[in-house]
């Protein structure tokens, strides 16, 4: 095996044999390109996944690529309605195939994905990345505004003026700020 490996490494069939330049270049392009750990937890995973003509549970794959934290939520995501298969508001046991356009909202953004491999185990990031698409809008911007209401240490309780004014700034008394009540 390690004959083989040095064969893989170097392009060349003979050993003690030097390659020219540019098959070194070639060779590193092969190393860059593909990454022999990700190379081995992909054909892992595909291993793991479904056979031909098997299908994949949705919420089962939107939790093994990595779009949710658990398989429950994602389950909690579908029949929320939080989650659509080529437009159609989806069961989580719904069968999902490669070529499908999946939309998932959570946070306030929407992450649009198209299946390009279907796994059933959850893998590592970088293979995670691999079996999809992701044609999302990039998330919107933080705003960068300093955070209202924090008060110095040891100044003690807020007294009713603090108090308004913190609720003035977070905007909690619905617009009418600095109007009396009753009005």
């Amino acid at each position: 095996m390690a004959s083989e490996d040095d064969e893989a490494k170097t392009g060349s069939a003979v050993e003690g044999q030097r390659p020219d330049a540019d098959q070194w270049s070639d060779a590193g392009k092969a190393e860059q390109a593909v990454d022999p750990k990700i190379a081995a937890a992909v054909a892992a995973a595909e291993a793991a996944g479904p056979q031909n003509g098997e299908s994949v549970r949705i919420d089962s794959w939107i939790w093994a690529v990595r779009l949710v934290k658990t398989r429950s939520m994602g389950a909690t995501a579908c029949k929320g309605g939080h989650v659509r298969v080529n437009g159609q508001n989806v069961k989580p046991s719904h069968s999902v195939r490669v070529g499908d356009e999946v939309r998932l909202r959570q946070e306030n953004r929407e992450r649009v994905v198209v299946v390009k491999r279907l796994i059933r185990k959850r893998v590592g990031a970088p293979v995670a990345a691999q079996c999809f698409v992701d044609n999302s809008p990039p998330p919107p911007p933080r705003e960068a505004v300093a955070p209202a209401g924090i008060r110095d240490r040891g100044t003690g309780r807020p007294t009713k003026r603090d108090r308004r004014e913190l609720e003035r700034l977070r905007g909690l008394m619905g617009g009418a700020a600095g109007q009396p009540r009753g009005q």
